[in-house]
């Protein structure tokens, strides 16, 4: 395939190249600095530059399939930063994937969109329809958002639908991996600036190694996988309980002080459960999320000694 990969100066899309380039496969990386998924013209020129053939040779090994994709991984991330930046949050989240969606419809070349697990409320247990730990949230479950963020995401989320073209719509939550700030390597840096940490212990989901989760995506555009997919690291944990694995595995000496939501002073709602699980036979899950700290522990570890 000859793979068109928007947002590529993400954490993300880091991964996603390395996984593409061991497929064999053909990538077209351009990072917001050379396509703004919000403007029509360029998004029309990438999309050529795609189905002219760029990239005209593959980086690994030669590709038995030329056909274009896309993934989209550009987004407006900043949670809190939407509660105030709404119209940007949306702009980016949605009205660019819609762009991008329909012109790739118009081309006839499939769209892999990435989406989040904030798309769903996460009410917390007890409360009529709420889904409580070890109740994952599933594809067929209505999205219900309770920020603007999550609100940006689902809207992001319709509008690729609506362009009626060949779409996955991947969510996936609590992303970490070497190509960007997270909260695993926040977690690191404070261990090394103080004894203790406050963490909150009301908000549980699934922590999702990049590492793992790019070549699962690689995997859904080789076998043609269609829809909405939920793909996340196995298990579920809270904020509070991540951090102490993080620590656990790193062997630092550092103390988790567990604190609510309410004690977070973050300006935006967020979810108090958000695990995604998958209810397809056509997905295959990815490991337990604490496989997937191991791996990222272990190949932090290796950049640092390089």
């Amino acid at each position: 395939m000859r793979i068109l990969i928007t947002g590529a100066g993400g954490m993300l899309a880091a991964d996603l190249i390395r996984a593409a380039d061991r497929a064999g496969h053909r990538v077209l990386a351009l990072p917001h600095a050379q396509l703004d998924i919000c403007d029509e013209r360029q998004v029309t020129a990438a999309l050529e530059r795609l189905a002219d053939g760029e990239p005209a040779e593959a980086s690994g090994a030669a590709s038995e399939d030329p056909s274009p994709a896309i993934v989209n991984c550009a987004a407006f991330t900043d949670v809190d930063g939407a509660e105030q930046r709404r119209e940007e949050a949306f702009a980016v989240n949605a009205e660019g994937p819609g762009l991008l969606a329909q012109a790739a419809a118009a081309r006839s070349i499939p769209l892999l969109h990435i989406s989040s697990d904030y798309v769903f409320g996460g009410v917390r247990p007890g409360a009529a329809g709420a889904h409580a730990p070890g109740d994952p949230y599933r594809e067929s479950d209505p999205p219900a958002p309770c920020g603007a963020y999550g609100m940006s995401k689902r809207a992001g989320e319709e509008a690729v639908a609506a362009a009626g073209g060949q779409h996955t719509i991947v969510r996936s939550s609590w992303l970490f991996g070497l190509g960007g700030r997270n909260f695993v390597a926040t977690m690191l840096r404070l261990a090394g600036e103080r004894g203790a940490v406050s963490v909150v212990d009301d908000q549980v989901g699934t922590p999702t190694w990049t590492g793992h989760l790019a070549p699962a995506l690689i995997g859904l555009l080789e076998r043609s996988v269609r829809g909405i997919v939920h793909l996340a690291g196995g298990g579920e944990v809270s904020w509070c309980g991540f951090a102490r694995e993080i620590f656990r595995q790193a062997e630092l000496d550092c103390r988790v002080q567990a604190i609510g939501s309410a004690e977070s002073g973050r300006a935006a709602p967020r979810p108090a459960y958000s695990a995604l699980a998958s209810e397809r036979s056509d997905v295959i899950a990815l490991p337990p999320w604490q496989q997937g700290l191991e791996g990222y522990l272990a190949a932090r570890a290796g950049i640092m000694r390089a």
